[in-house]
């Protein structure tokens, strides 16, 4: 869609010319070279985190307060950080909350290292990683429109996934052999290290290439003003809602995994890494099929999230280790779609000037409810084992895919068809009128 003040006039966007297309910018080039570096640290931090943790309490409810924490942050401050991202130069912006996340993997890797850490240095360590994240996370997402401009957004939102999914694969296998080598300090030391090279990518761009965006002004009411924006606008709010759900209820695989290789398959930390691997494979294979499609329909992500939460439901019964460890990619793929569909979708549809509110009160959504599902399900799965607990986020994915599908179908002007197609019955969706440009 255009980037003009309403979906409602935004015209259909155009596909991409190539799966890369928007690799031809050199500032997306740097921006994207310094991401999968320090992207392959944060996944390494994210592994030896968790598995750390686990070997401190022996507990997955000390896991899932691990996580809650760094994400509760965006819960709780997600749409000041979108505002901050709207009103002020976004790259001086990162270079700050880069530079700061990179401190703080240092400091955790000091403490490991010289053997005085504590499962209150973790939370502490989380926590402020959640903090910086409130900015870092509008700020990169509306960053990349400038990059590149309106043309490739869409490309350029699934090429970002992509690369963190391309590092999600490296992270866990050197963080599974790392920690099992030598410990966790050291795939502490490396992320910390490894935002160097986004922070050298910012410094060596050409600002006078960058698209001009107008920044939103200093004023009172922003922040009421980006949420009355998303509510009037079904395209908008629908999917990050939908998100919501899955991020809180469908996202908790630290606790999940780390208890079924702990607790089921009584494996150790490569095997930890392993899933995670094969989780990132699928990923990265839904983040390039999103790529080349260029375009995002709603239809797409309901059906995308659907099938996420039912994945998850057989996975959870699964009988044996490899079968559990090959669902681990579909599951991957899916899960990925939803996000890169939700996310192009919402950044094509919203004016420039609010996007960073927009995209704070996407990302507050999607990972701030962390903190919510994070603790629950830790609690669950150890009052009911990790079975359970995977197949309940399953169900709960599952439940709000069709219900926000409904809704969407409802308000699209669109209607049920039960019919015939080749000899075998065919459920699909029938336009009455169409009033949402993307569905």
């Amino acid at each position: 869609m255009s980037t003009g003040p309403g979906a409602d006039s935004a015209p259909a966007p155009t596909a991409p010319t190539s799966m890369f297309s928007s690799l031809r910018s050199r500032n997306y080039r740097l921006f994207a070279s310094g991401q999968v570096v320090s992207n392959t640290g944060t996944w390494m931090q994210r592994i030896a985190q968790d598995w750390l943790v686990l070997s401190i309490t022996g507990s997955a409810s000390a896991v899932g307060i691990t996580i809650a924490l760094q994400f509760l942050p965006m819960l709780l401050f997600g749409l000041y950080g979108g505002v901050l991202a709207d009103r002020l130069p976004k790259r001086p912006l990162l270079l700050f909350t880069q530079s700061a996340m990179g401190l703080a993997g240092l400091a955790l890797a000091v403490l490991t290292l010289s053997g005085h850490v504590e499962v209150w240095h973790v939370y502490a360590t989380a926590f402020v990683t959640g903090l910086v994240t409130v900015v870092d996370n509008p700020a990169r997402q509306a960053f990349v429109a400038e990059m590149v401009g309106p043309k490739d957004l869409a490309n350029a939102v699934s090429l970002n996934s992509a690369n963190f999914q391309s590092a999600r694969l490296v992270g866990p296998a050197v963080a599974g052999v790392l920690i099992t080598a030598v410990g966790s300090g050291y795939a502490f030391l490396l992320n910390g290290l490894s935002f160097l090279a986004p922070v050298v990518g910012l410094l060596m761009m050409r600002t006078s290439e960058l698209h001009k965006v107008e920044r939103a002004p200093r004023g009172k009411g922003q922040l009421r003003e980006g949420l009355k924006y998303v509510s009037a606008h079904p395209e908008l709010i629908w999917p990050i809602v939908l998100v919501g759900f899955i991020g809180t209820f469908g996202f908790n695989f630290p606790i999940w995994l780390s208890a079924f290789v702990d607790d089921v398959f009584h494996g150790e930390a490569s095997t930890y890494g392993l899933l995670n691997t094969l989780m990132a494979a699928g990923s990265l294979a839904g983040a390039l099929l999103a790529a080349r499609r260029g375009a995002s329909r709603l239809r797409l992500l309901v059906g995308a999230a659907a099938l996420f939460g039912l994945l998850e439901i057989v996975t959870a019964f699964a009988p044996s280790f490899w079968l559990f460890a090959a669902l681990m990619v579909p599951i991957g793929m899916f899960g990925l779609t939803v996000n890169v569909t939700a996310n192009s979708s919402v950044q094509m549809a919203t004016d420039p000037a609010m996007r960073g509110r927009v995209m704070s009160l996407f990302m507050m959504v999607f990972t701030g409810g962390t903190p919510l599902g994070a603790p629950l399900f830790g609690w669950i799965t150890d009052t009911y084992g990790p079975r359970v607990g995977f197949a309940a986020g399953g169900l709960i994915s599952l439940a709000a895919a069709v219900t926000v599908g409904l809704v969407l179908a409802r308000v699209g002007g669109l209607k049920v068809a039960v019919g015939w197609r080749r000899g075998h019955p065919e459920v699909r969706f029938v336009e009455r009128r169409k009033l949402i440009p993307a569905a």
